[in-house]
């Protein structure tokens, strides 16, 4: 389990730019807060070495997928708080009620600072959820 700016990483696969190269189906962990993006510490090296070479090769695109089987994802995954299958509103409303929890921790141990900054991250999470559900009902028919 990975966390950032105190929120706790979300498990994904994703597409990221190394230099010129899309590389798709990457286990990555992202932040829903500050919107940080890691390649997942366990497929570090892998990544690192598949890019250098498409980008030696010039490959303008490759599937990270090819060369990580099924299972050794699900094992990745393993201890992340939450997996990104597509769900948002469920992850992003997840990710609210855990700062929920932790502002009841943090207003009975009176501690100011940690308060303020669970309610900065509230807030940013609230936007997030409310602008995710305001584009999913623009899509729908």
């Amino acid at each position: 389990m990975s966390f950032c700016c105190g929120a706790s990483m979300i498990g994904a696969l994703g597409s990221l730019r190394h230099v010129k190269t899309q590389i798709h189906n990457v286990p990555i962990l992202y932040c829903p807060v500050c919107n940080r993006i890691d390649v997942h510490p366990e497929i570090e090296e892998e990544y690192d070495i598949l890019s250098e070479y498409a980008q030696a090769d010039l490959a303008p695109e490759v599937d990270f997928r090819e060369y990580v089987t099924g299972e050794h994802v699900e094992r990745i995954f393993e201890n992340c708080v939450s997996i990104d299958d597509g769900n948002i509103s469920y992850i992003l409303r997840s990710q609210i009620d855990n700062a929920l929890d932790l502002m009841s921790v943090a207003k009975q141990l009176d501690d100011e600072e940690w308060s303020n900054e669970l309610k900065r991250r509230l807030n940013k999470l609230s936007k997030r959820l409310i602008r995710w559900e305001a584009q999913s009902n623009k899509t729908l028919p």
